[in-house]
């Protein structure tokens, strides 16, 4: 059976209702016409967060990172690899805590990087420290059931 699901597109923030059977076929947004799903994790502040994190129906991972962080520069090519290999299925998703230091504190995170997988907004689970492109396929896969 196939079931809708809310997308909310990377570049304009519209809510897409999206057949599970059309994931697969390079949707695109009905408002702007840009990809739904590019294969790259997408940056987000505080102006877009909490739309991308409680309306879209597919799971997301947030890494909370910040620019001076080495282990976060390490994992960050293994984020975009996973990113590729998880969409469109999971939505991969950014948030710079030294811009974006009240997002950060919100999910009370302590080190980075931190992986958060979120659905609907729930948090499922969390992971700290770099990781790998397979491995971060395998958390999400075990975790974001």
């Amino acid at each position: 059976m196939t079931e809708l699901l809310h997308i909310v597109c990377p570049d304009c923030d519209a809510v897409n209702r999206l057949s599970t059977a059309k994931l697969d076929q390079h949707p695109s947004c009905g408002k702007c016409r840009h990809p739904l799903f590019s294969g790259h994790p997408l940056a987000l502040g505080h102006g877009n967060f909490d739309r991308h994190i409680s309306r879209n129906d597919l799971p997301v991972v947030v890494d909370f990172w910040a620019p001076w962080c080495g282990p976060c520069k390490l994992m960050a090519p293994q984020f975009e690899q996973a990113a590729k290999w998880l969409e469109p299925k999971v939505r991969l998703v950014k948030v710079d805590t030294q811009a974006e230091p009240a997002l950060g504190e919100r999910y009370s995170i302590r080190s980075i990087p931190t992986l958060v997988l979120l659905r609907k907004g729930h948090e499922l689970s969390r992971q700290s420290g770099a990781m790998g492109a397979r491995d971060i396929v395998r958390w999400v896969e075990q975790h974001g059931r």
